[in-house]
Protein backbone atom coordinates (compact mmCIF):
# COMPACT_ATOMS: atom_id res chain seq x y z
CA UNK A 1 0.00 0.00 0.00
CA UNK A 2 2.92 2.26 0.57
CA UNK A 3 4.54 1.63 -2.11
CA UNK A 4 1.25 2.86 -4.39
CA UNK A 5 1.17 6.25 -2.54
CA UNK A 6 4.65 7.52 -1.62
CA UNK A 7 8.39 6.78 -4.08
CA UNK A 8 9.98 3.81 -2.87
CA UNK A 9 12.62 5.56 -0.62
CA UNK A 10 9.82 7.20 1.28
CA UNK A 11 7.74 4.06 1.45
CA UNK A 12 10.55 1.99 2.79
CA UNK A 13 10.86 4.19 5.73
CA UNK A 14 6.67 4.38 6.06
CA UNK A 15 7.41 0.37 6.46
CA UNK A 16 9.79 0.07 8.75
CA UNK A 17 7.90 2.60 11.47
CA UNK A 18 6.24 0.74 14.57
CA UNK A 19 2.19 -0.25 13.70
CA UNK A 20 2.75 -1.26 9.81
CA UNK A 21 0.24 -3.61 9.95
CA UNK A 22 -2.46 -1.97 11.49
CA UNK A 23 -1.74 1.60 9.81
CA UNK A 24 -1.27 -0.16 6.30
CA UNK A 25 -5.02 -1.78 6.90
CA UNK A 26 -6.77 1.46 7.82
CA UNK A 27 -5.28 2.96 4.47
CA UNK A 28 -6.44 -0.11 2.67
CA UNK A 29 -9.85 0.67 4.03
CA UNK A 30 -9.81 4.11 3.21
CA UNK A 31 -8.77 3.79 -0.49
CA UNK A 32 -12.08 1.20 -0.42
CA UNK A 33 -14.26 4.10 0.66
CA UNK A 34 -13.12 6.08 -2.58
CA UNK A 35 -10.07 8.21 -0.95
CA UNK A 36 -7.86 9.55 -2.98
CA UNK A 37 -3.95 9.43 -3.17
CA UNK A 38 -3.86 12.87 -1.27
CA UNK A 39 -5.79 12.18 0.97
CA UNK A 40 -3.72 8.45 1.81
CA UNK A 41 -0.22 10.41 2.06
CA UNK A 42 -2.01 12.85 4.30
CA UNK A 43 -3.65 9.90 6.42
CA UNK A 44 -0.16 8.14 6.90
CA UNK A 45 1.45 11.02 8.02
CA UNK A 46 -0.80 11.66 10.44
CA UNK A 47 -0.70 8.67 11.91
CA UNK A 48 2.94 7.89 12.17
CA UNK A 49 2.93 11.59 14.41
CA UNK A 50 0.29 10.35 16.40
CA UNK A 51 2.77 7.26 17.25
CA UNK A 52 5.36 9.39 18.19
CA UNK A 53 3.38 11.73 19.76
CA UNK A 54 0.95 9.02 22.17
CA UNK A 55 4.03 6.48 21.80
CA UNK A 56 1.62 4.41 21.30
CA UNK A 57 1.56 0.25 22.40
CA UNK A 58 -0.40 -3.10 21.10
CA UNK A 59 -3.90 -2.62 21.96
CA UNK A 60 -3.88 0.80 23.79
CA UNK A 61 -6.78 2.75 24.62
CA UNK A 62 -6.99 6.38 24.08
CA UNK A 63 -8.90 9.16 24.99
CA UNK A 64 -9.88 12.06 23.03
CA UNK A 65 -8.18 14.49 25.12
CA UNK A 66 -4.98 12.50 24.93
CA UNK A 67 -5.63 13.11 21.01
CA UNK A 68 -6.27 16.78 21.63
CA UNK A 69 -2.81 17.45 23.56
CA UNK A 70 -0.69 15.71 21.11
CA UNK A 71 -2.52 18.06 18.23
CA UNK A 72 -1.35 21.13 20.44
CA UNK A 73 2.36 19.59 20.13
CA UNK A 74 1.75 18.88 16.67
CA UNK A 75 0.84 22.09 15.86
CA UNK A 76 3.87 23.91 17.06
CA UNK A 77 6.31 25.48 14.85
CA UNK A 78 8.74 22.22 13.50
CA UNK A 79 6.31 19.96 15.17
CA UNK A 80 5.21 18.54 11.89
CA UNK A 81 8.61 19.31 10.01
CA UNK A 82 7.35 23.25 9.69
CA UNK A 83 8.22 26.18 10.54
CA UNK A 84 4.83 27.68 11.34
CA UNK A 85 2.15 26.80 13.52
CA UNK A 86 -0.68 24.93 12.53
CA UNK A 87 -4.05 26.16 11.33
CA UNK A 88 -7.48 25.84 13.23
CA UNK A 89 -8.91 23.56 9.89
CA UNK A 90 -5.33 21.59 9.56
CA UNK A 91 -5.92 20.62 13.95
CA UNK A 92 -9.04 19.96 13.26
CA UNK A 93 -8.06 17.45 10.10
CA UNK A 94 -5.83 15.86 12.61
CA UNK A 95 -7.86 15.15 15.18
CA UNK A 96 -10.35 13.94 13.04
CA UNK A 97 -8.39 11.60 11.26
CA UNK A 98 -6.37 10.52 14.49
CA UNK A 99 -9.94 9.28 16.03
CA UNK A 100 -11.15 7.72 12.68
CA UNK A 101 -7.60 5.83 12.86
CA UNK A 102 -7.91 4.57 16.10
CA UNK A 103 -11.62 3.98 16.26
CA UNK A 104 -10.90 1.40 13.31
CA UNK A 105 -8.59 -0.46 15.45
CA UNK A 106 -11.23 -0.05 18.38
CA UNK A 107 -8.08 1.37 20.35
CA UNK A 108 -10.35 4.12 20.86
CA UNK A 109 -11.55 4.82 24.60
CA UNK A 110 -15.22 6.71 23.92
CA UNK A 111 -17.10 7.68 26.43
CA UNK A 112 -20.49 6.08 26.26
CA UNK A 113 -23.36 8.52 25.53
CA UNK A 114 -25.07 9.70 28.97
CA UNK A 115 -28.15 7.48 29.08
CA UNK A 116 -31.07 7.95 31.37
CA UNK A 117 -32.57 5.62 33.99
CA UNK A 118 -35.24 4.00 31.89
CA UNK A 119 -33.64 3.52 28.63
CA UNK A 120 -33.66 -0.08 29.02
CA UNK A 121 -37.87 0.78 28.82
CA UNK A 122 -37.42 2.59 25.58
CA UNK A 123 -35.52 -0.24 24.31
CA UNK A 124 -38.15 -2.57 24.82
CA UNK A 125 -40.83 -0.28 23.72
CA UNK A 126 -38.84 0.14 20.55
CA UNK A 127 -38.45 -3.59 19.93
CA UNK A 128 -42.24 -3.94 20.33
CA UNK A 129 -43.18 -0.64 18.13
CA UNK A 130 -41.05 -2.43 14.99
CA UNK A 131 -42.19 -6.33 15.83
CA UNK A 132 -45.80 -5.91 16.75
CA UNK A 133 -47.06 -2.60 15.05
CA UNK A 134 -44.84 -2.34 12.12
CA UNK A 135 -44.04 1.40 11.90
CA UNK A 136 -41.34 3.16 9.55
CA UNK A 137 -37.78 3.53 11.29
CA UNK A 138 -38.21 7.39 11.50
CA UNK A 139 -42.12 6.93 12.98
CA UNK A 140 -40.32 4.66 15.81
CA UNK A 141 -37.37 7.23 15.68
CA UNK A 142 -39.65 10.09 16.76
CA UNK A 143 -41.40 8.35 19.06
CA UNK A 144 -38.23 7.00 21.10
CA UNK A 145 -36.24 10.08 20.61
CA UNK A 146 -39.12 12.25 22.49
CA UNK A 147 -39.14 9.09 24.96
CA UNK A 148 -35.36 9.80 25.58
CA UNK A 149 -36.06 13.40 25.48
CA UNK A 150 -38.72 13.65 28.43
CA UNK A 151 -36.75 11.15 30.83
CA UNK A 152 -33.42 12.48 30.33
CA UNK A 153 -35.58 15.81 31.65
CA UNK A 154 -37.24 13.78 34.49
CA UNK A 155 -33.69 12.06 35.57
CA UNK A 156 -32.48 15.88 35.94
CA UNK A 157 -35.28 15.94 38.79
CA UNK A 158 -35.27 13.02 40.09
CA UNK A 159 -38.26 11.84 38.85
CA UNK A 160 -38.54 7.53 38.35
CA UNK A 161 -41.42 6.17 35.85
CA UNK A 162 -42.89 4.32 39.12
CA UNK A 163 -43.40 7.44 41.10
CA UNK A 164 -44.76 9.74 38.38
CA UNK A 165 -47.73 11.52 38.44
CA UNK A 166 -49.91 13.25 35.92
CA UNK A 167 -48.76 16.78 36.64
CA UNK A 168 -44.54 15.94 36.20
CA UNK A 169 -45.63 15.07 32.62
CA UNK A 170 -47.73 18.17 32.29
CA UNK A 171 -44.79 20.15 34.16
CA UNK A 172 -42.46 18.28 31.55
CA UNK A 173 -44.48 19.58 28.39
CA UNK A 174 -45.11 23.46 30.06
CA UNK A 175 -41.29 23.79 30.35
CA UNK A 176 -40.31 22.88 26.84
CA UNK A 177 -43.06 25.77 26.08
CA UNK A 178 -41.73 28.43 28.22
CA UNK A 179 -38.11 27.81 26.85
CA UNK A 180 -39.72 28.77 23.44
CA UNK A 181 -37.65 26.67 21.00
CA UNK A 182 -40.73 24.65 19.82
CA UNK A 183 -43.46 26.08 18.11
CA UNK A 184 -46.99 24.79 18.79
CA UNK A 185 -46.53 21.84 16.59
CA UNK A 186 -43.94 20.78 18.16
CA UNK A 187 -45.43 20.89 20.84
CA UNK A 188 -48.37 19.18 19.71
CA UNK A 189 -45.90 16.54 18.34
CA UNK A 190 -44.03 15.65 21.21
CA UNK A 191 -46.96 15.35 23.62
CA UNK A 192 -48.88 13.32 21.03
CA UNK A 193 -45.50 11.13 20.76
CA UNK A 194 -45.26 10.59 24.52
CA UNK A 195 -48.82 8.68 24.86
CA UNK A 196 -48.03 5.18 23.52
CA UNK A 197 -45.17 4.88 25.41
CA UNK A 198 -47.45 5.90 28.11
CA UNK A 199 -50.09 3.30 27.38
CA UNK A 200 -47.33 0.50 26.30
CA UNK A 201 -45.45 1.39 30.25
CA UNK A 202 -49.07 1.10 31.75
CA UNK A 203 -50.04 -2.75 30.24
CA UNK A 204 -46.48 -3.57 31.13
CA UNK A 205 -47.35 -2.01 35.08
CA UNK A 206 -44.02 0.07 34.49
CA UNK A 207 -46.32 3.33 35.92
CA UNK A 208 -49.42 4.22 37.32
CA UNK A 209 -52.88 4.19 35.18
CA UNK A 210 -53.92 6.14 34.01
CA UNK A 211 -51.23 8.50 32.61
CA UNK A 212 -51.83 7.99 29.54
CA UNK A 213 -55.64 9.07 29.23
CA UNK A 214 -54.48 12.25 31.12
CA UNK A 215 -51.81 13.32 28.57
CA UNK A 216 -53.56 16.17 26.94
CA UNK A 217 -51.66 17.74 23.85
CA UNK A 218 -51.57 21.67 23.28
CA UNK A 219 -54.50 22.80 20.69
CA UNK A 220 -53.45 22.59 17.22
CA UNK A 221 -55.42 23.45 14.24
CA UNK A 222 -54.78 20.76 11.51
CA UNK A 223 -53.32 22.90 8.62
CA UNK A 224 -52.72 26.17 10.36
CA UNK A 225 -49.98 27.48 8.57
CA UNK A 226 -49.49 28.78 5.17
CA UNK A 227 -47.65 26.32 2.87
CA UNK A 228 -43.91 27.34 2.99
CA UNK A 229 -42.54 25.85 -0.59
CA UNK A 230 -40.50 27.88 -2.69
CA UNK A 231 -41.21 30.74 -5.18
CA UNK A 232 -41.66 28.16 -9.30
CA UNK A 233 -38.82 31.18 -10.22
CA UNK A 234 -36.82 30.02 -7.29
CA UNK A 235 -36.99 26.73 -8.08
CA UNK A 236 -36.15 27.38 -11.94
CA UNK A 237 -32.91 29.43 -10.80
CA UNK A 238 -32.15 26.27 -8.73
CA UNK A 239 -32.22 23.57 -11.50
CA UNK A 240 -30.11 26.04 -13.89
CA UNK A 241 -27.87 26.70 -11.36
CA UNK A 242 -26.95 22.50 -11.44
CA UNK A 243 -25.77 22.24 -15.13
CA UNK A 244 -22.25 21.80 -14.43
CA UNK A 245 -19.86 18.61 -15.59
CA UNK A 246 -18.68 17.84 -12.44
CA UNK A 247 -20.10 14.61 -11.20
CA UNK A 248 -21.33 16.51 -8.22
CA UNK A 249 -23.20 18.63 -10.29
CA UNK A 250 -24.50 15.55 -12.31
CA UNK A 251 -25.80 13.67 -8.95
CA UNK A 252 -27.34 16.93 -7.88
CA UNK A 253 -28.60 17.89 -10.78
CA UNK A 254 -30.28 14.09 -10.81
CA UNK A 255 -31.44 14.46 -6.63
CA UNK A 256 -33.11 18.08 -7.69
CA UNK A 257 -35.06 16.81 -10.70
CA UNK A 258 -36.55 14.16 -8.42
CA UNK A 259 -37.51 16.68 -5.88
CA UNK A 260 -38.98 19.33 -8.20
CA UNK A 261 -40.66 16.78 -10.59
CA UNK A 262 -42.34 14.41 -8.38
CA UNK A 263 -42.57 16.50 -4.72
CA UNK A 264 -40.72 13.04 -3.31
CA UNK A 265 -40.13 12.72 0.48
CA UNK A 266 -36.17 13.19 1.18
CA UNK A 267 -36.88 9.33 2.50
CA UNK A 268 -38.06 8.21 -0.39
CA UNK A 269 -34.93 9.79 -2.54
CA UNK A 270 -32.47 8.09 -0.04
CA UNK A 271 -34.20 4.70 -0.42
CA UNK A 272 -34.15 4.69 -4.30
CA UNK A 273 -32.20 1.66 -5.85
CA UNK A 274 -30.85 0.99 -9.09
CA UNK A 275 -33.95 -1.49 -9.40
CA UNK A 276 -36.66 1.08 -9.19
CA UNK A 277 -35.89 2.18 -12.80
CA UNK A 278 -37.47 0.60 -14.98
CA UNK A 279 -35.91 1.95 -18.60
CA UNK A 280 -38.13 -0.35 -21.14
CA UNK A 281 -41.51 0.86 -19.45
CA UNK A 282 -40.38 4.54 -18.22
CA UNK A 283 -41.32 4.13 -15.22
CA UNK A 284 -39.81 4.71 -11.74
CA UNK A 285 -40.86 2.75 -8.46
CA UNK A 286 -40.76 4.77 -5.15
CA UNK A 287 -40.89 2.92 -1.59
CA UNK A 288 -42.93 5.14 0.90
CA UNK A 289 -41.85 4.70 4.26
CA UNK A 290 -44.38 7.30 5.38
CA UNK A 291 -47.59 5.74 4.02
CA UNK A 292 -45.79 2.11 4.16
CA UNK A 293 -46.67 1.87 0.29
CA UNK A 294 -44.46 1.26 -3.26
CA UNK A 295 -45.77 4.08 -6.03
CA UNK A 296 -45.01 4.27 -9.39
CA UNK A 297 -44.44 7.25 -11.46
CA UNK A 298 -43.70 7.63 -15.14
CA UNK A 299 -40.22 8.42 -15.72
CA UNK A 300 -40.00 11.40 -17.34
CA UNK A 301 -37.70 12.84 -20.52
CA UNK A 302 -35.83 15.50 -18.43
CA UNK A 303 -35.44 12.84 -15.59
CA UNK A 304 -34.51 10.23 -16.83
CA UNK A 305 -31.71 11.74 -18.95
CA UNK A 306 -30.83 13.52 -15.71
CA UNK A 307 -30.44 10.05 -14.12
CA UNK A 308 -29.08 8.36 -16.19
CA UNK A 309 -26.12 10.90 -16.99
CA UNK A 310 -25.24 10.44 -13.19
CA UNK A 311 -25.33 6.68 -13.52
CA UNK A 312 -23.46 6.34 -16.68
CA UNK A 313 -20.83 9.59 -15.54
CA UNK A 314 -20.90 10.58 -12.16
CA UNK A 315 -22.30 7.31 -9.50
CA UNK A 316 -19.14 5.08 -7.83
CA UNK A 317 -19.31 1.81 -8.89
CA UNK A 318 -18.85 -1.51 -6.80
CA UNK A 319 -20.48 -0.13 -3.54
CA UNK A 320 -23.75 -1.89 -3.86
CA UNK A 321 -27.48 -1.23 -5.29
CA UNK A 322 -27.92 2.28 -3.63
CA UNK A 323 -28.59 4.91 -6.35
CA UNK A 324 -27.04 7.57 -4.87
CA UNK A 325 -23.60 7.99 -3.39
CA UNK A 326 -21.52 10.88 -1.35
CA UNK A 327 -19.29 12.39 -3.42
CA UNK A 328 -16.47 12.38 -1.13
CA UNK A 329 -15.08 10.08 0.91
CA UNK A 330 -15.87 8.31 2.64
CA UNK A 331 -18.07 6.95 -0.30
CA UNK A 332 -21.32 6.01 1.47
CA UNK A 333 -25.32 6.34 0.35
CA UNK A 334 -26.97 9.27 1.04
CA UNK A 335 -28.89 9.96 3.91
CA UNK A 336 -31.46 12.70 4.69
CA UNK A 337 -29.39 15.29 5.94
CA UNK A 338 -26.85 14.95 3.04
CA UNK A 339 -29.96 15.78 0.41
CA UNK A 340 -30.79 18.49 3.33
CA UNK A 341 -27.66 20.35 3.29
CA UNK A 342 -27.51 19.70 -0.65
CA UNK A 343 -30.91 21.55 -1.29
CA UNK A 344 -29.99 24.66 1.40
CA UNK A 345 -26.90 24.91 -0.31
CA UNK A 346 -27.71 24.80 -3.63
CA UNK A 347 -30.63 27.32 -2.48
CA UNK A 348 -27.54 29.80 -0.43
CA UNK A 349 -25.52 30.15 -3.78
CA UNK A 350 -28.67 31.33 -5.91
CA UNK A 351 -29.05 33.96 -3.34
CA UNK A 352 -31.85 32.22 -1.67
CA UNK A 353 -31.15 31.95 2.04
CA UNK A 354 -33.97 33.04 4.23
CA UNK A 355 -37.44 30.94 4.81
CA UNK A 356 -37.98 27.00 4.30
CA UNK A 357 -34.89 25.75 2.06
CA UNK A 358 -35.37 22.12 2.92
CA UNK A 359 -36.02 19.17 0.68
CA UNK A 360 -39.33 19.75 2.11
CA UNK A 361 -39.89 22.92 0.76
CA UNK A 362 -39.79 21.48 -2.77
CA UNK A 363 -42.05 19.08 -2.16
CA UNK A 364 -44.45 22.09 -1.35
CA UNK A 365 -43.00 23.66 -4.66
CA UNK A 366 -44.37 21.03 -6.24
CA UNK A 367 -47.52 20.73 -5.19
CA UNK A 368 -48.60 24.28 -5.55
CA UNK A 369 -47.01 24.24 -9.11
CA UNK A 370 -49.70 21.46 -9.96
CA UNK A 371 -52.80 23.63 -8.12
CA UNK A 372 -51.57 26.72 -10.27
CA UNK A 373 -51.90 24.46 -13.28
CA UNK A 374 -55.78 23.57 -12.71
CA UNK A 375 -55.19 20.23 -10.79
CA UNK A 376 -57.50 18.78 -8.80
CA UNK A 377 -57.35 18.67 -4.94
CA UNK A 378 -57.68 14.74 -5.87
CA UNK A 379 -55.06 14.39 -8.46
CA UNK A 380 -52.53 16.26 -6.32
CA UNK A 381 -53.15 13.84 -3.41
CA UNK A 382 -52.69 10.80 -5.28
CA UNK A 383 -49.64 11.91 -6.88
CA UNK A 384 -48.24 13.39 -3.80
CA UNK A 385 -49.08 10.11 -2.48
CA UNK A 386 -51.24 10.90 0.35
CA UNK A 387 -53.66 8.82 2.23
CA UNK A 388 -56.06 11.08 2.76
CA UNK A 389 -57.08 13.88 0.12
CA UNK A 390 -57.42 16.12 3.29
CA UNK A 391 -53.77 16.45 3.85
CA UNK A 392 -53.17 18.33 0.06
CA UNK A 393 -55.93 20.51 1.34
CA UNK A 394 -53.58 23.03 2.91
CA UNK A 395 -51.80 23.96 -0.80
CA UNK A 396 -55.71 25.61 -1.66
CA UNK A 397 -55.45 27.68 1.16
CA UNK A 398 -53.27 30.71 -0.69
CA UNK A 399 -54.29 30.77 -4.07
CA UNK A 400 -52.05 34.15 -4.86
CA UNK A 401 -53.30 34.58 -8.41
CA UNK A 402 -57.02 34.81 -6.98
CA UNK A 403 -55.68 37.03 -4.60
CA UNK A 404 -54.23 39.31 -6.93
CA UNK A 405 -57.23 39.43 -9.18
CA UNK A 406 -59.20 40.62 -5.88
CA UNK A 407 -57.07 43.40 -5.30
CA UNK A 408 -56.85 44.58 -9.07
CA UNK A 409 -60.78 45.18 -8.60
CA UNK A 410 -61.82 48.54 -9.20
CA UNK A 411 -63.84 49.20 -6.70
CA UNK A 412 -65.77 52.13 -7.71
CA UNK A 413 -64.77 54.61 -5.10
CA UNK A 414 -66.52 52.76 -2.63
CA UNK A 415 -62.57 52.31 -0.49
Amino acid sequence: MFEEIFFPRTAKRYRAAPFVEQRERYLVHLRAMGARRSTLRKCANDQLSLVRLLNLTEGARVRIPQIEVATAIWSRPKGRRCDRSASLKARAHFVSRSIQWLRFLGWLDEPEHERHPHHAEVAIFETSLRQERGLSHATIQDYCRAADHFFRRMAEKGISLRAMQMVDIDDAIAAEHKLGRWNRRTLHDYAQRLKPFFVFAEARGWCRPGLAAGIMTPRFMTNEAVPKGLARDNVQRLLRSVQGDRPVDKRDRAILMLFITYGLRAGEVVGLRLDDLDWKNDIIRVHCPKPGRTQVWPLTPDVGNAVLRYICEARPTGLGRGLFFTSHAPIRPVGRKTLGKIVRDRLARIGVVTGRRGTHALRHAAAQHLLDQGMSMKVISDFLGHRNPSSTAIYAKVNLAALREVAALDLEGLA
